[in-house]
């Protein structure tokens, strides 16, 4: 927008919206003249704004930057929408002007002051979104994996997070028949070992009441005892396999 000292760009204040966030918005002014041009800046919510600087001057032929900043907002306004308007004057200004020179009463039309003046709304408009991630080691002729929803647009929604580890169930493959004649000689060895430890026993029992009768008190072969005790080692490791 442009009147005729100044080119106003942009003509609308744009702030992307974001709660609890401190927001800035660029204007520049340009000056098409051969004066100098000084400016004043007002808004209608001076507490909710801050402009950097409000009052200055634009040389001949060149441009300058202002900073309009939007402090941090709490709540959002209904539907978006923002009813805040800022008010750009700006007249001729005296050769050499600084400005520090810049003055209120440069700005009063009551005396004599030619004043242009621009209104400028404040618009919201959606913070930008982050780049896609682009999934690694996609080929050529290769089907997308939703991107873009049947409409065209981006659709976020459509992804389903991964889980963050993934571990494969693994089922038994072993054949029915080899498992039930696998069983089946378990438990003949099982019932094997289970005959020999109860003929052990008897056979150790023998011998013990025979050493009771013996004249000498000879005691039971210690070699004797140790394989009754391998024996029932044996046949506890069949069961725990059964």
């Amino acid at each position: 927008m442009s009147n005729a000292l100044l080119d106003i760009d942009p003509i609308d204040l744009q702030f992307p919206f974001e709660l609890k966030k401190q927001i800035s918005c660029s204007l520049y002014l340009a000056n098409k003249t051969d004066n100098y041009v000084a400016f004043k800046v007002k808004t209608t919510n001076p507490k909710k704004y801050c402009v950097r600087p409000n009052t200055g001057v634009v040389l001949p032929r060149s441009s300058s930057e202002v900073l309009v900043t939007m402090q941090a907002q709490k709540e959002a306004p209904a539907d978006m929408q923002c009813k805040d308007k800022f008010l750009l004057q700006c007249v001729v200004a005296t050769p050499g002007v600084t400005p520090k020179d810049v003055t209120p009463d440069m700005f009063s039309k009551e005396a004599g002051h030619r004043v242009e003046e621009t209104k400028l709304r404040v618009v919201y408009v959606d913070p930008p979104r982050p780049p896609s991630p682009v999934r690694e080691g996609s080929e050529e002729g290769s089907s997308p994996r939703a991107s873009v929803s049947d409409n065209g647009n981006n659709a976020a929604s459509d992804f389903t997070a991964a889980p963050r580890f993934s571990v494969d169930r693994l089922e038994p493959q072993d054949n029915p028949s080899e498992a039930r004649a696998l069983i089946t000689r378990l438990t003949e060895e099982k019932n094997s070992a289970v005959q020999l430890n109860n003929r052990l026993q008897q056979e150790l029992e023998q011998l013990k009441r025979g050493s009771n009768r013996s004249p000498s008190g000879g005691g039971i072969p210690f070699l004797y005892v140790l394989l009754v005790g391998l024996i029932g080692l044996i046949l506890g490791y069949i069961m725990k396999r059964t």
